[in-house]
């Protein structure tokens, strides 16, 4: 694939839109209001970390051989499985042990931001 994160952020800006709308709408009457938050609170972090994705995808193109963005990007792909997902099947479901997964998903998204910061405190990047 030519560019693995360019694409997931495609999917995933795909999915945050319709699951954002799913949930607007097709939900609206059916949660309470505590869960209906947690379900935005789920779609806003995976919208923000689509754009980080994005931006990843990005860092990759001007330079394909750099590790750390890499293991950026896979990090917070799986971050918005967990969090996200985690927070969407809680709202529906109202199974609230799915919570405990929620935190692992938030340790990739910080582990995938630290990545970052190491990547840009440590290479030497071409103006």
């Amino acid at each position: 694939m030519p560019n693995l994160f360019l694409t997931l952020a495609g999917i995933n800006g795909f999915l945050a839109v319709g699951i954002g709308a799913f949930g607007a709408h097709a939900l609206r009457d059916r949660l309470t209001p505590e869960l209906a938050s947690t379900f935005q609170t789920g779609v806003q972090y995976h919208m923000f970390h689509t754009l980080a994705l994005f931006g990843v995808g990005l860092l990759l193109l001007a330079m394909p051989q750099a590790t750390l963005p890499r293991i950026s990007g896979y990090l917070f792909t799986v971050g918005i499985a967990l969090f996200s997902g985690s927070l969407y099947v809680l709202a529906i479901s109202g199974i609230r042990w799915l919570g405990a997964i929620t935190p692992l998903g938030g340790l990739c998204f910080l582990a995938a931001w630290g990545c970052l910061a190491w990547f840009g405190a440590t290479s030497q990047l071409q103006s």
